[in-house]
């Protein structure tokens, strides 16, 4: 059996406590289509430690988004994303699954196990920002990333709001703007007296896809290896997840930096098939 049969299945803890019936199918339908050792970690560090642990084994995660990122990040701070195709069975909410979704990964235990089994590889970009943490999808600074905020009860919750507030600046007809310094490789794109409604970032083929809301105005669109965001305290959206406040962060695309086991793209025989 080749080394691509050989599969470490790790199961996120978080999968087998919300849905163990997926749990026990996907783990069915990989042990039947290949060699599979099959990890049952309780903890992060058990996780952490089972992926480390894998030697020549293709790493299959098994859980939501939040398990294939923590996956990606793993395998990206040990300097080994590069070295084969990672691939994942989501099972979660379904409001949980969207990174996956996104990424092409198909929805339910047995299609999902099954494009583990028979895909193919497909590279990647990857964003990394200068914190050494990755981004899978899209970055989004402003009205396009909404932060929910519940109402004060304390006085942790009252600094947060003002944090909140302190990074945005009305605009007539009542749109939230951000005074921003936004930089593309290095050239300044906007600067702090030129408020901006919002600003996203997405891979686009080996290069950054960067788009600038100005309020009033058509959108700035350029693509960059490298966007730099600075100014006052802000947050981003990524991944799903909210970025604590900060002053300062810098995203650079690496291309190709990693793999994902997807399906094989159907022959046209089987696509005319009914």
């Amino acid at each position: 059996m080749s080394d691509h049969d050989q599969l470490l299945v790790i199961v996120d803890p978080v999968a087998r406590r919300s849905d163990g019936e997926s749990v026990r199918i996907a783990k069915d339908v990989l042990s039947a289509g290949a060699e599979a050792k099959i990890c049952l970690p309780d903890s992060p560090e058990e996780f952490s430690r089972a992926l480390s642990r894998r030697g020549s084994r293709r790493p299959v995660v098994v859980g939501d988004d939040r398990a294939l990122l923590r996956t990606v990040t793993l395998l990206h701070r040990d300097r080994t994303l590069a070295r084969g195709a990672l691939s994942v069975v989501p099972v979660g909410a379904p409001e949980s699954l969207g990174l996956a979704r996104s990424l092409g990964v198909p929805q339910g235990p047995v299609v999902a196990a099954r494009a583990v089994v028979d895909g193919v590889a497909r590279r990647m970009d990857l964003l990394v920002d200068d914190s050494d943490g990755v981004v899978l999808g899209g970055v989004r600074i402003g009205a396009e990333a909404p932060v929910p905020a519940p109402p004060p009860h304390t006085v942790w919750d009252t600094c947060r709001t003002l944090v909140r507030t302190l990074a945005r600046v009305p605009a007539q007809g009542g749109t939230r703007t951000h005074r921003l310094r936004v930089e593309v490789d290095g050239v300044r794109l906007r600067d702090l007296d030129e408020p901006v409604e919002s600003v996203t970032l997405r891979s686009l083929g080996g290069v950054a896809e960067v788009v600038v809301r100005p309020p009033g105005a058509p959108p700035v669109r350029v693509e960059a290896r490298t966007l730099t965001v600075s100014g006052p305290l802000f947050r981003y959206d990524a991944d799903s997840r909210t970025s604590p406040p900060l002053t300062r962060r810098t995203w650079t695309v690496r291309e190709d930096a990693w793999a994902l086991t997807l399906p094989a793209p159907l022959l046209p025989a089987e696509e005319a098939e009914p």
